[in-house]
């Protein structure tokens, strides 16, 4: 129902507020100018508010999954890193990702022939189109197919199709909490071509370090090449959102972009994304390259004695 007389738990005296046990001791708070839309749907709690310095904000279970002012920062860098990785990929699979955003950069590409988006949530894309305009138009280009369904059953149907699969999440509770578990990377895994590259919504190393060691454990085992990235963005908890990668072959290298396109066109194109930050991505500060290193990097990465000073 949509009404400016709507009210929800999460707004009191004209401010919506974010809490969760998966961030604990710390909150998220946005000036809200009107309520659009409340709704209780099958899976989870469906809240659209007009924050008075974000834009629309889409919010889930309480937890804020996209603004309309930041989130290019997250479709950008858990789409095109990975896209960017594969020669030529045709056919993309987006799980989740029901405002459409996801869509809308992967079909940015050209060599997108085919993009099926399955979410199991049909609420989200219905609210994401009414008020998420500039993220859901992605649904009428006719390279996009959408499936209504649980993404753990969609996969188990689909073996050596697609050449991308991103998983675009929200944490692992409620309804997305069976895509943070080996057998749904096995899924993955099998869903995709040779040489067939995975990016998944990765959590924040600010807070999820464990969480983030234990996908990546798996992810390891289950494909020859498996990264964690991430990109800044201001309405996610601690302004930060990290990303796995994996890569069925292990010819794979995400630090360096396989394909480019020029400095004008990636102007024009992206608001985020350029083959600079593409790199930057995958540098990660000692603390969550310590956290996350395999055993062999781990050894590996032991100091060595420190260089003799130079004179100047």
């Amino acid at each position: 129902m949509s009404s400016n007389k709507l009210t929800h738990q999460n707004i009191s005296n004209g401010w919506f507020r974010e809490s969760s046990a998966m961030w604990p001791g710390q909150s998220m708070n946005l000036e809200v100018n009107q309520i659009l839309h409340v709704e209780k749907s099958k899976f989870q709690d469906v809240l659209v508010f007009e924050s008075k310095t974000y834009g629309n904000v889409l919010v889930l279970d309480g937890v804020i999954q996209v603004t309309e002012r930041d989130e290019f920062s997250y479709q950008e860098m858990i789409t095109h890193p990975a896209l960017f990785s594969h020669p030529n990929p045709e056919r993309v699979l987006v799980i989740g990702g029901g405002d459409g955003g996801v869509l809308r950069e992967a079909i940015k590409h050209p060599q997108v022939k085919e993009a099926v988006l399955c979410d199991i949530d049909e609420s989200v894309i219905r609210v994401s189109k009414k008020y998420l305009p500039a993220m859901s138009a992605s649904y009428a280009d006719p390279k996009v197919s959408v499936h209504i369904g649980d993404g753990f059953d969609f996969l188990q149907n689909k073996k050596d199709y697609f050449d991308v699969i991103i998983t675009d999440s929200s944490d692992p509770v409620g309804p997305a909490e069976s895509l943070y578990q080996s057998r749904y990377y096995e899924l993955m895994r099998d869903a995709l071509r040779d040489g067939g590259i995975v990016s998944t919504q990765g959590e924040c190393q600010w807070l999820h370090l464990p969480l983030i060691k234990e996908v990546l454990t798996f992810a390891r085992r289950l494909f020859p090449v498996a990264e964690y990235a991430y990109t800044t963005i201001p309405t996610y908890p601690s302004g930060q959102i990290g990303f796995i990668l994996c890569g069925k072959s292990k010819a794979t290298n995400f630090k360096e972009p396989l394909r480019r396109v020029s400095p004008e066109q990636e102007l024009k194109l992206f608001k985020y994304y350029n083959a600079d930050i593409h790199r930057a991505a995958f540098i990660l500060p000692n603390f969550t390259r310590t956290a996350i290193a395999t055993d062999d990097a781990a050894e590996s990465a032991t100091p060595a004695a420190p260089a003799p000073t130079e004179s100047a």
